[in-house]
């Protein structure tokens, strides 16, 4: 199951994330998850939204560059090793992780992340086939 995500390429200057949040609530959207890396000119900023489509036109009308890509969004046992089971199973099918970040959904009491893999469908592969918990867009989306 993948998962939508849009990146906003910022200018690293003061006000211009708080520009992205402000368009995005006036359009009534709702951040769900999100990832900031930068450097000392610019940024990419992550998000998982409740309507990525949406999100996109918005924020391209208010001249920002996004992107489209796709993540898979896994339920992690929040235990000592939880995350290490993946990671090693991941690894062991040759599959790297590009980045991650974690979420939290209020309705459960595992820990949420969200990976971008460079074999993606590789990844799906090796995730199902050890009945690792994969969330659907619509479920990431929404809660």
């Amino acid at each position: 199951m993948k998962v939508e995500q849009i990146s906003i390429f910022l200018e690293n200057k003061t006000g211009r994330l708080a520009d992205v949040t402000q368009a995005l609530a006036g359009a009534e959207i709702n951040i769900r998850a999100l990832s900031l890396a930068d450097t000392s000119d610019f940024g990419i900023l992550r998000l998982i939204v409740n309507d990525p489509e949406r999100a996109k036109d918005v924020l391209r009308g208010q001249g920002f560059t996004v992107a489209r890509n796709l993540v898979v969004a896994v339920e992690v046992d929040d235990h000592p090793g939880g995350l290490h089971k993946i990671l090693s199973l991941l690894e062991g099918h040759g599959v790297n992780v590009e980045y991650m970040y974690a979420y939290i959904r209020p309705k459960n009491k595992n820990a949420t992340l969200i990976f971008r893999f460079d074999k993606i469908d590789d990844a799906l592969k090796v995730l199902q086939e050890n009945n690792i918990t994969l969330l659907s867009g619509s479920t990431v989306y929404s809660e």
